[in-house]
């Protein structure tokens, strides 16, 4: 443990009186980084009261923390991996707080057998390059990257916010960089253009750009501006519309395709036909947000439903809980399911 704990004694909550309730003092060694750790006016502190519902004050380089016994030890695991990361020379910005926090709250929910004991430790998967190292924020993030290292074809599906495709490029920027692989391939459907994009100015990077913006900010993300635009520049990083890929064998790659919901039945297939030897395939969609012409089925909704079980294919679902952009994305994302939720079921009741 990072922190050194010198004080543990069983009291009550301040806030709630729970029976069972826990208090102890968390001491950090370097002054400096327990501040950054405690964050602004303890901000992240501030935080963690307000989602595990304990009560922690700093003083120093020390924090009490005093809540239900559950709450407390997760308190203590978050801190504990948030001052490790600082201790490598890491940064920890709100967001990984709030990363910290559910993946600490995961690591007991998990638990389901009695004989199972409790984590010391948190253990997060991470993807590193050498500008950026992206640690999972959420049990599904965890469980996605965990899939990319494992799986050739790996789908990633659910609402906007949840780092499906950010990390998705920051995997295949990894094994490029790694030389597991020779390129990298972007592609997307351009459904608002039909894929017809002969009447766009410009050549076929500047005709699709507005469809990858996503992506190759993420890119960017990961990968030096500098070292992007010359791995264009020599064909290693490969931007290709979905349109363009029909016919090709794609070896020694990681190809992702995003936006997938919005692909055809046919152009999954053909996609999906063109994983060659040692390449990575990785598809991000959301299949609620199809924008197809009405009454052309999804290619995803379709390749999840067919490919159901088949081995070595790794599908990962992410829901509303796993936003990790503004706490207020995921409560929207959240209203329009439900509301999805009640206008399907009158369109049902109106088929009776």
């Amino acid at each position: 443990m990072n922190g050194r704990e010198l004080v543990s004694s069983s009291s009550r909550h301040p806030r709630s009186p729970a029976i069972d309730a826990n208090h102890f003092v968390l001491t950090f060694e370097n002054n400096r980084l327990a501040s950054e750790l405690f964050g602004q006016f303890d901000q992240h502190l501030k935080l963690l009261e307000e989602r595990l519902h304990i009560d922690a004050r700093a003083r120093g380089n020390s924090v009490s923390i005093t809540g239900e016994l559950l709450a407390t030890n997760q308190a203590r695991r978050a801190l504990d991996f948030l001052y490790e990361r600082l201790q490598k020379g890491g940064s920890v910005e709100t967001s990984d707080v709030e990363g910290a926090i559910r993946m600490a709250v995961a690591a007991d929910d998990q638990l389901t057998l009695p004989t199972l004991e409790r984590k010391a430790k948190l253990s997060m998967a991470q993807i590193s390059t050498r500008k950026k190292t992206v640690q999972a924020r959420t049990p599904t993030q965890d469980a996605y990257m965990r899939a990319l290292e494992r799986s050739e074809l790996v789908f990633g599906v659910g609402p906007a916010g949840t780092g499906k495709t950010y990390l998705a490029v920051a995997h295949a920027a990894q094994l490029l960089e790694r030389g597991a692989v020779d390129k990298i391939i972007l592609s997307r459907p351009a459904v608002e253009a039909g894929e017809r994009l002969g009447f766009l100015p410009g050549d076929m990077k500047e005709k699709v750009d507005p469809y990858l913006r996503p992506l190759y900010d993420a890119l960017y993300d990961m990968i030096a501006g500098d070292k992007v635009e010359r791995a264009i520049t020599a064909g290693v990083i490969e931007i290709a519309p979905l349109a363009f890929m029909r016919g090709r064998t794609l070896a020694n790659a990681a190809v992702i395709l995003d936006e997938a919901q919005n692909t055809t039945s046919m152009q999954m297939k053909m996609f999906l036909t063109r994983l060659g030897e040692n390449s990575r395939m990785i598809i991000t969609g959301d299949p609620s947000q199809v924008d197809l012409p009405r009454g052309v089925k999804s290619g995803l909704v379709e390749a999840l439903q067919v490919l159901k079980g088949v081995e070595e294919i790794s599908v990962v679902r992410f829901k509303d809980s796993d936003v990790v952009r503004h706490p207020l994305v995921g409560r929207i994302v959240k209203a329009y399911d439900a509301q999805y939720a009640v206008h399907e079921e009158s369109e049902d009741a109106g088929h009776d």
